[in-house]
């Protein structure tokens, strides 16, 4: 009879231990040590498959059909134009947030092409996934389900079936019954995920797996079940809102940090193909505070409304609220104001927001945001008809940006008629004839020109 010991293995990175301790040394995080039953002769468990010789890569046949399209545009847009063949994605999100609803449409779509689909459910009864593909109007010879949580089972499955597309919600779920350990531990989450991706390279058939996430919204589970994936997703989503992000952060066959947007209706997930409009509450007669920036999503600009509020401190210390930006960004533009500009707001709190959800990580957002808080500082409005974009450097210059030739077309083509811009990016400006550029090079001489 096989002798098992005990180890201590840290939920966030992998980390192992002999003896339980508060803090894991690998990552630092608190209370993410679990315990797990291993033998004490470890020996690895490896899928079988049989062994191949290497080929020459000029003797590798390309293969007759890399993607297969969806048709729903959105999501074929994220992953780089349509599923791969053989290719293994990773889809996260908070509870109730769509991710089995769109993976059933999905189906519904690789059906609707005459390609098998295998539903894996690990958490729900064949028949709560019947009554959601009822709603959803998704009835198919072609999709079939299972409720399994045994990766043996489950492989054999595929084997049999041989479908082209596998979904399996969720990994944490599946267990391996050769490993001790109880499903969703470290080590069972990444057996699992590291045998399913091997079938799906041998059989071409490609696999999402639907991970958990925590409490921070990362995927639960070893860090390095985003490395053994290609496509990594996340669901974002205000629950009291309709709208959903579908964001890749990373991508082999595609562009990274492109974004799907979907509303969520009764009928499922509407893919939003004109984001601009969702993210623009009003383009005319903006109160002071709000004004108009383009970011770039991936290849994509999307055109949104940056808000600010000053008001005067009622406390000693006053508060920096902000959702949708960096908080370490908005303080770093308050500082430049006050030292390029002049602009004392030791003594107001200041709260920044972006309208619609939306999260702007790009530095070219600097200048709309510190126009947005001088705005609200004089009370001065600025007209719904113009855009702002730039980045701030320390010494309060105006930077410019990337990708500026789509910034500008994707303001022109919703009619906006002013655009306040870097100097730097003046020589971009010779196509667009519709919008008025009013080049600045510093913060102080962008405030004296609009407030």
């Amino acid at each position: 009879m096989a002798k098992f010991s005990t180890v201590f293995v840290c939920r966030q990175c992998g980390w192992k231990s002999n003896k339980w301790v508060g803090r894991c040394s690998g990552c630092d995080e608190w209370d993410s040590m679990t315990e797990e039953k291993c033998e004490s002769a470890f020996k690895h468990i490896r899928p079988e498959y049989d062994i191949e010789s290497p080929i020459c890569i000029s003797d590798i046949k390309p293969v007759s059909k890399l993607r297969t399209h969806t048709y729903i545009e959105e999501f074929d847009r994220i992953l780089g134009g349509g599923i791969v063949a053989g290719s293994a994605v990773l889809i996260g999100g908070t509870p109730g947030i769509g991710k089995s609803t769109l993976l059933l449409q999905v189906c519904q779509k690789f059906s609707e092409q005459d390609c098998l689909s295998l539903y894996v459910t690990g958490e729900e009864s064949t028949a709560q996934i019947k009554l959601r593909a009822d709603r959803l109007s998704v009835t198919s010879n072609n999709i079939f389900l299972v409720a399994e949580n045994n990766l043996n089972v489950i492989l054999e499955h595929i084997k049999k079936i041989k479908p082209k597309l596998v979904i399996v919600d969720s990994v944490q779920a599946v267990f391996k019954p050769e490993l001790e350990s109880s499903p969703g531990t470290v080590s069972q989450v990444r057996q699992c995920a590291n045998e399913l991706i091997q079938i799906s390279k041998k059989t071409e058939s490609s696999v999402f797996l639907v991970g958990h996430v925590t409490k921070e919204g990362m995927i639960a589970g070893p860090k390095v079940l985003e490395h053994l994936v290609d496509t990594v997703l996340y669901f974002e989503g205000e629950k009291f809102m309709s709208f959903r992000i579908l964001r890749a952060v990373k991508n082999r066959f595609g562009p990274t940090n492109e974004i799907g947007i979907f509303e969520m209706c009764q009928n499922g997930l509407r893919e939003v193909k004109d984001p601009s409009e969702i993210f623009l509450s009003r383009t005319h007669n903006l109160s002071s505070g709000s004004v108009i920036i383009s970011c770039m999503e991936g290849t994509r600009a999307i055109l949104v409304e940056v808000q600010a509020l000053v008001t005067r401190s009622s406390f000693g210390m006053p508060g920096r609220k902000v959702s949708g930006v960096d908080h370490n960004r908005v303080t770093m533009i308050l500082a430049v104001l006050e030292k390029r500009t002049g602009l004392l707001l030791g003594g107001y709190d200041v709260f920044v927001n972006v309208v619609g959800g939306v999260k702007i990580e790009e530095p070219a957002a600097d200048l709309a945001i510190a126009i947005a808080i001088v705005s609200s500082f004089k009370d001065i409005a600025i007209p719904g008809n113009t855009i702002i974009i730039g980045e701030l450097g320390l010494g309060g210059e105006v930077r410019g940006v990337s990708q500026f030739d789509s910034r500008i077309k994707e303001a022109a083509r919703l009619g906006f008629e002013n655009a306040i811009i870097p100097k730097d990016n003046t020589k971009d400006t010779s196509q667009i004839k519709s919008l008025n550029m009013i080049e600045v090079s510093s913060l102080a001489e962008a405030t004296d020109k609009i407030c």
